[in-house]
């Protein structure tokens, strides 16, 4: 119990409530596996369920109509998807893809809109945290649109800082960062854009490469210089 009370408190709408609301969330709640490659959900099915992540790591992407993928972000550990739907009622917006063997712990929407209801804290948190990526969208959408290959690649990068990086003594480091032909279909680019440009980074003591891992050696100064 007292493992899912610690993961619980990880997760932004969830980390504010007292501990009898906590534990009636942990009844709602059922957890799931996913290996990895397995679809979480597609585009366009009917809502069913709030998913929390209680380990592992998911891509949301959709299909172009030409038929490629893009990934709109790249979601881990207590991070939650789903929420959508489950206001307005719609269809899935994208689909939802399991990178890692990953642990979810699920709501289903009944549950939630009742947990809205009599406890409205829940409900302000997730507009907060709705608000927070709407903002994140519109500087990728701006950046993306306005940028260089390099800005693109930078804001990529900076996105899976800000979602999966862990920061310490001012650096960030991404671990496990995703394959380079993923990376490319976040950016809107190349795999080779992405290759070299990634080792531009390292050569102008920006980045440090190390296998799968990326470190941001100066966060601030990396924003700084492709976010203005």
């Amino acid at each position: 119990m007292e493992d899912n009370y610690n993961f619980l408190r990880f997760v932004p709408i969830f980390a504010d409530l007292d501990d009898p609301v906590i534990d009636k969330i942990l009844k709602l709640g059922m957890r799931k596996n996913f290996k990895k490659d397995s679809i979480v959900f597609f585009e366009n099915e009917p809502d069913t369920a709030l998913f929390v992540i209680v380990e592992g790591q998911v891509k949301v992407s959709r299909v172009s109509d030409d038929g490629k993928e893009v990934i709109l972000t790249i979601l881990a550990e207590s991070d939650f998807f789903g929420e959508m739907a489950i206001l307005d009622g719609s269809n899935r917006s994208a689909n939802v893809t399991a990178m890692t063997d990953t642990d979810m712990f699920i709501i289903q929407r009944s549950d939630f809109l009742n947990l809205l209801q009599e406890h409205p804290e829940v409900a302000v948190s997730l507009l907060v945290e709705l608000a927070h990526r709407l903002r994140s969208a519109d500087m990728k959408i701006k950046s993306l649109s306005l940028k260089d290959a390099e800005g693109k690649v930078a804001t990529v990068i900076l996105q899976l800082a800000d979602d999966v990086g862990k920061i310490k003594n001012g650096t960030v480091e991404i671990e496990r960062l995703p394959f380079q032909h993923d990376l490319a279909n976040m950016a809107g680019t190349s795999r080779e854009t992405i290759s070299r440009t990634l080792h531009a980074f390292a050569k102008k003591g920006l980045v440090e490469l190390t296998g799968s891992n990326l470190k941001i050696l100066n966060y601030e100064k990396f924003k700084e210089t492709y976010l203005s």
